[in-house]
């Protein structure tokens, strides 16, 4: 690493104390840069790296709302405006008690070439809230995404900042967010995406992250004259990710064994089945339960309760091909990644926003396995919140069978443009480098085109 981009990443961690994630995704994205500084000269006397770590705006304001017993609750909202270098700012709200400055710093960063990478003109951003809607009421959910819309609203737009859904918020949470908003704004337009199938949402939209991590993977074994015929696959999460991850692998032919949440994992040798899905799907979506309640129901299932003193996650410590990592930011750590090296897994395809922490990314680089990072694996979902506003735009509604074409279609191009770039800085097969070299260039072009803004 150039001793530019070393002071670089030193300065950022100095001027963003406490941000331990955004650190963490600055460095991996600056170490693949070195290899493009060293050929454009231009990018650093132009500023790129230090305008393009630098959020265009961060708004952070409270958030008052009444509950069931009618006492008044406090959270706290935020919106990151990262980079509006090739479109409007888009990236997902997430309403989770872990929700901070920096964490939604480091997914805003990883957005800003996660769209880059589609193909499709969207800028980076990301929002959400400390507000956490696991327990609560649907009147309460309604009351606080209300609060919290009378807020953003002043700061999005279809043709400015379309925010989308992401952990703790589903169809239910942009149901009355969009609600509010179209309140507040008096117009119907293509400010939020995930909307409702009836209201201008489109079709694929809940199930695209989790299909699109699939189709990464195809595409990575296809490059050794592979396929997922038979392959046993480690899910980590049960949220929408996970179980459109494993519904599009049992369309494959694969065999998924492993599904989890807060409280624990379970694994199922016999694999988990279409039928065995449903049952998730109800258990997650509808009832809201645990899944702890998956082996009451299939008992030669064994399910094993988070252990806080456990170095590793037991769930990466089976026997297996593929891991799916769907749940939330470095549920997987140097430990398990030697613990899924060892049990045979050799492809690692990201569905949630980096799941891997630095020593874990060392390993599989190191051994060289198919390894997708989360920026261009789990593309899909923003893929198709860019067709979702097409569709809008367009005021159309496409086939399902269509969607899902352009959705593969897409995968495609980013596994093409990471392979081609990794080859081009003299990585190959080097898809963190690839994707993160891809994806700063289309930004970094816009950037200088538009002068210093």
């Amino acid at each position: 690493m150039s001793d530019y981009v070393k002071e670089l990443i030193a300065e950022v961690k100095a001027k963003n104390p406490a941000e331990p994630e955004f650190h963490q995704a600055v460095e991996e994205v600056f170490e693949s840069l070195a290899l493009v500084l060293d050929r454009h000269p231009e990018y650093r006397a132009a500023r790129i790296l230090e305008r393009i770590v630098e959020p265009e705006r961060v708004i952070m304001f409270r958030v008052p709302w009444v509950d069931d017993q009618g006492n008044v609750q406090v959270n706290r909202g935020f919106r990151i405006e990262m980079n509006s270098a090739i479109g409007p700012y888009k990236g997902g709200l997430r309403f989770h008690p872990s929700v901070n400055l920096g964490i939604l710093k480091f997914l805003a960063f990883e957005q800003v070439f996660k769209n880059a990478l589609t193909t499709l003109p969207m800028g980076g951003g990301k929002g959400g809230s400390d507000f956490d809607p696991k327990g609560k009421s649907d009147n309460e959910v309604m009351r606080f995404c209300q609060s919290f819309m009378s807020e953003l609203y002043r700061h999005i737009g279809p043709n400015t900042d379309v925010p989308a859904g992401d952990i703790g918020v589903g169809g239910r949470e942009i149901g009355y967010l969009f609600g509010m908003y179209k309140k507040l704004a008096n117009e119907f337009s293509g400010v939020l995406t995930g909307k409702g199938l009836n209201w201008g949402g489109s079709l694929i939209r809940p199930e695209a992250t989790g299909y699109g991590s699939v189709y990464f993977a195809a595409e990575m074994l296809a490059t050794r004259g592979e396929t997922l015929e038979g392959k046993i696959c480690l899910v980590s999460g049960s949220g929408n990710v996970a179980q459109y991850t494993t519904e599009k692998l049992l369309e494959l032919g694969a065999k998924p064994v492993t599904l989890s949440d807060s409280g624990g994992y379970i694994y199922d040798e016999e694999g988990i089945t279409r039928e065995k899905l449903d049952f998730v799907m109800e258990l997650k979506n509808v009832r809201r339960g645990r899944i702890k309640e998956y082996v009451e129901k299939y008992p030669n299932a064994v399910y094993t309760p988070v252990d806080p003193n456990l170095d590793y996650n037991p769930l990466w410590d089976h026997k297996a091909h593929c891991a799916f990592p769907s749940a939330t930011q470095n549920e997987i750590n140097g430990k398990d990644a030697r613990n899924l090296v060892k049990n045979g897994v050799y492809v690692v395809s990201e569905g949630a926003n980096m799941p891997s922490n630095l020593d874990a990314v060392k390993i599989f680089l190191e051994e060289k396995i198919l390894y997708g990072p989360g920026k261009a694996a789990n593309a899909g979902g923003v893929a198709v919140s860019g067709l979702e506003m097409s569709q809008n735009s367009l005021r159309l509604s496409w086939s399902r069978e269509e969607v899902d074409r352009r959705l593969r279609e897409i995968m495609k191009n980013i596994h093409k443009a990471c392979v081609e770039k990794a080859e081009e800085y003299g990585t190959p097969g080097n898809y963190v480098n690839g994707a993160n070299i891809a994806g700063f260039l289309k930004v970094a072009n816009a950037m200088m085109d538009q002068g210093v803004v």
